[in-house]
């Protein structure tokens, strides 16, 4: 349950950055991360980019939340 929760999470950040409305600051504190830093390591161990990465690619994948 643990992992699917952290999954979920996580493609919600990728949304958050794709939209680009929020920093990862504000991601963070919206998604209830102790920090930036808590937020970036679970984010580079789940998806194997760092958040800034992700967001200067061009073609950014998510999966549905069906696929997870």
């Amino acid at each position: 349950i643990e992992q699917f929760i952290l999954l979920h999470k996580i493609e919600r950040v990728k949304e958050l950055i794709i939209y680009d409305e929020l920093n990862l600051t504000e991601i963070a504190w919206k998604l209830h991360y102790s920090s930036v830093a808590h937020l970036s390591h679970q984010f580079k161990k789940i998806t194997g980019l760092t958040p800034t990465f992700f967001k200067s690619i061009k073609h950014k994948k998510r999966n549905t939340l069906e696929n997870l």
